[in-house]
């Protein structure tokens, strides 16, 4: 390494991401400092246990993964500049001879929909060579925009394995589906997870972009389907593009009959079909408001998707979507109108009442949304304000992570965020303090180093360990 210069992805390697959701990657650590870090792992685990959220001040040299050039530019590719490192972080140790079982894994803290869109990523890094015999992470490409499970329990067709020299890492969509594999070798196997999340919304390419244009990677690892439209629709996303699908097709009714009637298909064909649908005008628009309404959940949910990439013409029906009485149905629309984003400013108002809602998921999703939203700012601030008080700690934590978003602009919410500091839920604390951080203002800087002064830590003071040297 000669430099701390974020090294950033290629518009090969971004290609590669948004289709098959996952890169692998590595440092240039030494086998020394490697060496160090798995001995420091076993002890704290031996004496210990997990360190769980404290993975990360136990261990003081593991902050350098996390400061390392390749780290920072393909966190900064796929999130953008600013990215947060989330509170939730866990070293999984397997040495187990049983496969786990694939999953998902959950938002720490509270209940959301899924994003197509790369808001969220994870980074599982190996500290020790991890040959396959030892047990990687497996992943399965291409399922980060699945919500049900695709493919067969056992299959192992087209599975990726996190296999490599110490100081590989797999970056992966928050969302894809993923297992640990058989370690053989009965040999401790560390995997270091940590999540992050993007706090700015991307306005032009944060990657080494050369190529506008969209094409498909040479190396496409897919087993289930391809998404042509989703993918190109992503990668403008991330240049910069909100609702880049409108009008790109033409509203041939026939046509839209027969995509309105996959919806409810296998998933994946149904995602195509609704991303297809928001290229084809108001009729692909109508025919996904009437998907939204579905009394089948899948349904509604693979709609909204195509709506939140609809443009302008899904404002009207989703704002209308609102007032419905199934929660799911209020849900899923309120997420579509937070994609949108300053196209759907006019909803700002309506999401702001939902905030009274007595469904605890719809003002999660309420809170989620307006981090997403920029006008009229004050309002959006001073409604995040009072869901820091809401009783549901879900809420209270979304509220915080998405002031984030706002930096100095957020300045009202400080003395909220102060009390938040005491808050009984974990996420809530750890949030109210990345806010504050993100925020910068005189004010709220000064809190957060009393805060992080009074609750610092000392990562050599254990049990074993209580004052020397």
């Amino acid at each position: 390494m000669q430099d701390n210069q974020p090294l950033l992805l290629t518009d090969e390697q971004m290609r590669e991401f948004i289709t098959n959701g996952c890169l692998l990657l590595k440092t240039d650590f030494s086998r020394a400092f490697h060496q160090n870090l798995l001995e420091q792992l076993n002890t704290v685990y031996a004496e210990e246990g997990n360190p769980g959220n404290n993975l990360l001040p136990r261990i003081r040299e593991l902050q350098k993964v996390f400061d390392h050039p390749v780290v920072t530019g393909a966190l900064t590719s796929v999130l953008g500049p600013n990215y947060m490192m989330h509170a939730h972080r866990h070293g999984h140790y397997n040495a187990s001879a049983t496969a786990g079982g694939w999953h998902k894994d959950s938002y720490w803290g509270y209940n959301r929909m899924r994003n197509h869109h790369p808001n969220w990523a994870m980074i599982m890094y190996f500290p020790q060579d991890t040959p396959v015999e030892l047990g990687p992470t497996g992943i399965m490409p291409g399922t980060q925009n699945y919500e049900t499970r695709t493919f067969k329990s056992n299959d192992q067709e087209g599975e990726v394995l996190a296999s490599g020299e110490a100081g590989t890492f797999a970056l992966i969509h928050y969302d894809i589906w993923h297992r640990s594999t058989p370690n053989v070798l009965g040999q401790p196997r560390y995997m270091l997870k940590f999540e992050f999340m993007r706090t700015e919304m991307p306005q032009h390419p944060s990657w080494n972009n050369q190529e506008r244009a969209w094409r498909k990677p040479a190396n496409l690892q897919l087993p289930i389907a391809e998404h042509e439209i989703m993918w190109e629709e992503t990668w403008n996303w991330l240049s910069g593009e909100i609702g880049s699908l409108a009008g790109k097709a033409a509203s041939d009714p026939e046509q839209i009959k027969a995509l309105a009637g996959k919806l409810s298909g296998f998933e994946p064909i149904a995602i195509n079909a609704s991303y297809d649908l928001a290229r084809r005008g108001q009729q692909g628009v109508d025919a996904l408001l009437e998907g939204l309404y579905s009394g089948d959940a899948n349904v509604s949910r693979i709609s909204t998707y195509g709506l939140s990439v609809s443009g302008t013409e899904a404002v009207d029906g989703l704002i209308a979507a609102l007032n419905h009485e199934n929660v799911e149905i209020v849900t899923h629309a309120v997420f579509a109108l937070g994609e949108l984003r300053g196209l759907a400013a006019k909803a700002v108002p309506a999401l702001i009442n939902l905030l009274n809602h007595p469904a605890d998921l719809i003002r999660c999703a309420v809170v989620d949304a307006l981090g997403f939203m920029d006008t009229p700012l004050d309002d959006i601030v001073s409604g995040l304000v009072r869901c820091l008080q809401d009783e549901n700690a879900q809420v209270r934590f979304m509220a915080s992570l998405s002031l984030s978003r706002f930096g100095a602009s957020a300045e009202a919410a400080v003395p909220q965020l102060e009390i938040a500091l005491d808050d009984e839920n974990r996420y809530v604390r750890a949030h109210a303090v990345e806010s504050l951080h993100y925020i910068g203002t005189e004010r709220a800087k000064n809190t957060l180093i009393k805060y992080l002064l009074n609750s610092r830590w000392c990562p050599t003071t254990t049990k074993v360990n209580t004052f020397y040297p």
